[in-house]
């Protein structure tokens, strides 16, 4: 068979070969939309899925974490009840371990004899509490007590000496003396006690020192 080689050897153009043509050329666009509506619609339900998977994953997550922070905040506020329970627990110790000493007598506190002893005593003017007062007729000792002497409460120590005297102007014309007295002193405490002429009372073996040579009036 002889292969046509120019535009001659092609057979001329009908209207009914160009209405075919153009009748072909549809089809294959509407087979091209076709596919393509059918790719589109295939991706955005692969997308809708691959979206509703993700948002399903996502509220998952969220109501895990939200659990979660629940547990946490249950078991952070039972610390602290624990926490709280045995601060509060080991602070009354060192009280009645400290005002018992003092109540028995077993100890010259700042050189002095006192009248009497008290304990707890709350602020009448000034909000502030006093762990334990001993009391005679010249001179006031305000002692501090904490189960560890920590550097924060020496100001608090030192604190209140001033206000006593707002709360109990009868006493203006004592001395005030002011005690530190703990179980366990964080380090360096003594030695700021004995710089600010704080006393220091603590516990050694079955006895309570106290350290007051450097002891001031307030």
């Amino acid at each position: 068979m002889q292969e046509k080689t120019n535009i001659s050897d092609y057979p001329a153009a009908t209207p009914e070969s160009v209405w075919a043509a153009l009748q072909e050329s549809d089809r294959q666009r509407k087979e091209n939309e076709r596919f393509l509506t059918e790719k589109l619609a295939e991706t955005d339900r692969i997308l809708s899925e691959k979206l509703a998977e993700t948002d399903k994953q996502l509220k998952e997550t969220n109501r895990q974490m939200a659990e979660s922070r629940i547990e946490f905040d249950r078991r952070m506020r039972k610390f602290e009840e624990m926490n709280g329970g045995l601060s509060n627990n080991q602070g009354m110790f060192a009280e009645e371990y400290f005002f018992n000493s003092f109540e028995k007598g077993k100890q010259n506190f700042f050189g002095e004899t006192f009248d009497s002893i008290r304990k707890n005593v709350m602020g009448t003017k000034y909000d502030d509490e006093y762990d334990i007062l001993l009391i005679n007729g010249k001179s006031i000792a305000i002692v501090e007590v904490k189960f560890r002497a920590r550097e924060k409460d020496i100001d608090k120590v030192l604190k209140k000496a001033k206000t006593f005297r707002i709360n109990y102007p009868d006493y203006e014309n004592h001395r005030v003396y002011l005690g530190l007295a703990a179980l366990t002193f964080d380090k360096g405490i003594e030695d700021d006690c004995k710089d600010n002429g704080i006393a220091i009372v603590k516990q050694e073996g079955e006895s309570v020192i106290i350290t007051d040579e450097h002891l001031k009036v307030f």
